[in-house]
C-alpha cells in the first residue's frame, strides 16, 4: 500500500471538468439570447400564419357565401365579387364532367382545403379552395397562396437570420458582461495569490466597494486575522513546549549520566538507568521531529542509516523482556541520507516498534538497502482493511487488541516522508509477516 505520496484532492480533480465561472455567465448569457430569440422567431411565424389564414379564409367565406346569395338571385346573370380570387360555379349538368377532370375537387366538402402541389411546368403551387356545395349548384373559390408561401419563406429566412445574429450579440454582451463582473473578482485572486508566503498580509476589503466582492474581502480579512492569530498561538505553543519540555530532558540527561559514572552500581540498577537513558534520547527525537513538522521546515544532516537501525535494535532489545524475538541488521553500511537524526530515528522508529510489537517470536530484520532500508518481521501479517487505512491518524489495526498507543505513529511517519520526500509503503510479506519499506530521496550536493 503506498502511502505518504501526496495525492490530488478528489474535489481539484473534479474541478478540472468544470466551467469556469466566466465560461458559465456567458453560456448563459448565450443561451438566454439565442433562447428568446428563437422563441420570439417562432411565435411571430405561429401568430403569422395563423392570422395569415383567419383573413384569407374569412374573405373567402364572405365571397363564397355572397356567390351563393346571388346566383339564386339570378342563377343565369351572376357577377361573383372576386378578389383576387378564381370562382367557378358548377351546375348539376356539370357534375359528372367534374368528377372526371378534378376529381379532388368533386371529394370535397363544404368548407375552406388547403391544396398544394407541382404543376405540368414543374413549378409548385399552393391554393385554398372554398366549397359550397347546394342541390342547385357547386360553388368553388381558390385562393392564390404561391405568392404568400414565398413570402413565409424569405420571412422564416429573416428570422433564423435574426436567431443567429441576436445569438452571436447576446456571446459578445455575455464576454463583456463576464469581463465586467469578473474583474473585482481577479483582482482579489490576484491580490491573494501575492500574499503568498508574507507573514503580514495587508487587508482586502479597503481596495474594493461596499458590493459583494467587498463583503468577500471583509470575510476573508476576517479569516485571515483568525487564522494568523491561531498559527500565532500554534508558533508560541510550539516554542514553550519546546523550551519546557527540553529543560527537564535536559536535567534527566544529566542526572542519568553522572548515576552511569559511579563505579558501585550492581548490574540489575545500570540496566534500568540505561533505559530511562533511552526514553529521553526517544522523547528527545520526537520532539525535534514534531517541531520539524509543526514548522513545515525540512531540517538538514548527515546521518547514518546503519548506525541509527543499530540504536534503535538496542533499545528494544533492552525491552523484550521474556519474548523470543531476534532483532538484526542485515545488508551493508554507509548509506547517509540529508536530514537530522531525529527525524530519521523517529520514522524508522516506529516501523522497527510496530513490528516489535505485533510479532509475538520469531524475527525482526532491518535490510539496508542501495536507498532504502526494509523492516520485515515474522508476525500475523496485515488485512486488506489494515493496508488501506494503516497511515491514517488515529488508526489501530486489527491485531492492536489491548496494546497501548493512539495509532498516530504511522501517522507521524508519512508527514514527515512527505515533508522530506522520501516515501514509505507497507505489505504484507512473502510467507507471513509485514515488510515495510522506507525509501529516501537522493542525498543532494
Amino acid at each position: 500500500m503506498a502511502t505518504a505520496e501526496r495525492r490530488q484532492p478528489a474535489a481539484r480533480r473534479a474541478a478540472k471538468f468544470r466551467h469556469r465561472l466566466r465560461t458559465r455567465i456567458i453560456l448563459s448569457f448565450f443561451l438566454l439570447g439565442t433562447g428568446l430569440t428563437g422563441l420570439f422567431a417562432y411565435l411571430t411565424d405561429v401568430a403569422r400564419q395563423r392570422v395569415e389564414n383567419e383573413l384569407v379564409e374569412d374573405v373567402m367565406n364572405q365571397n363564397i357565401d355572397e356567390s351563393w346569395r346571388l346566383y339564386r338571385l339570378n342563377p343565369d346573370n351572376v357577377v361573383l365579387p372576386v378578389q383576387q380570387m378564381r370562382a367557378r360555379i358548377v351546375r348539376p349538368d356539370g357534375f359528372e364532367r367534374l368528377r372526371v377532370d378534378q376529381p379532388d375537387w368533386y371529394d370535397f366538402k363544404d368548407g375552406i382545403h388547403n391544396l398544394s402541389g407541382i404543376d405540368e411546368n414543374g413549378q409548385p403551387y399552393s391554393y385554398k379552395l372554398a366549397v359550397r356545395k347546394t342541390p342547385e349548384a357547386w360553388f368553388f373559390l381558390a385562393y392564390d397562396m404561391t405568392q404568400s408561401r414565398k413570402g413565409e419563406v424569405q420571412l422564416k429566412r429573416w428570422l433564423y437570420f435574426s436567431v443567429i445574429l441576436f445569438g452571436a450579440l447576446s456571446l459578445v454582451i455575455g464576454w463583456w458582461s463576464a469581463s465586467r463582473v469578473m474583474s473585482p473578482v481577479s483582482s482579489l485572486a490576484r491580490r491573494l495569490r501575492a500574499y503568498k508566503g508574507s507573514s503580514d498580509p495587508k487587508p482586502l476589503a479597503p481596495h474594493f466597494p461596499e458590493d459583494e466582492v467587498g463583503e468577500l474581502a471583509k470575510a476573508l480579512d476576517d479569516y485571515s486575522d483568525r487564522l494568523t492569530e491561531v498559527v500565532q498561538r500554534d508558533r508560541e505553543f510550539n516554542a514553550d513546549v519546546s523550551h519546557e519540555l527540553r529543560t527537564p530532558l535536559a536535567v534527566i540527561r544529566g542526572s542519568v549520566e553522572l548515576m552511569l559514572s559511579r563505579q558501585d552500581l550492581d548490574e540489575k540498577t545500570r540496566t534500568r538507568i540505561q533505559r530511562i537513558q533511552r526514553a529521553e534520547q526517544q522523547c528527545t527525537d520526537l520532539i525535534s521531529a514534531l517541531l520539524l513538522l509543526s514548522r513545515g521546515e525540512r531540517g538538514h544532516g548527515n546521518t547514518d542509516v546503519a548506525r541509527v537501525a543499530e540504536q534503535l535494535l538496542d533499545a528494544h532489545r533492552a525491552q523484550l523482556g521474556g519474548k523470543k524475538l531476534d532483532l538484526r541488521v542485515e545488508g551493508e553500511g554507509g548509506m547517509k541520507v540529508d536530514a537530522p537524526e531525529a527525524a530519521l530515528s523517529v520514522a524508522l522508529g516506529n516501523l522497527i516498534g510496530n513490528a516489535v510489537k505485533y510479532t509475538p517470536e520469531g524475527e525482526v530484520v532491518v535490510r539496508l538497502l542501495p536507498a532504502a532500508v526494509e523492516v520485515e518481521d515474522s508476525g500475523p501479517g496485515l488485512s486488506k482493511e489494515d493496508a488501506a487505512r494503516l497511515f491514517e491518524r488515529g488508526y489501530r489495526g486489527t491485531h492492536a487488541g489491548h496494546s497501548q498507543g493512539g495509532g498516530i505513529g504511522l501517522s507521524i511517519v508519512s508527514r514527515l516522508c512527505a515533508l522530506y520526500d522520501w516515501q514509505v509503503n507497507v505489505r504484507p510479506g512473502e510467507q507471513k509477516g509485514v515488510i515495510a519499506t522506507l525509501k529516501f530521496s537522493p542525498m543532494r550536493d
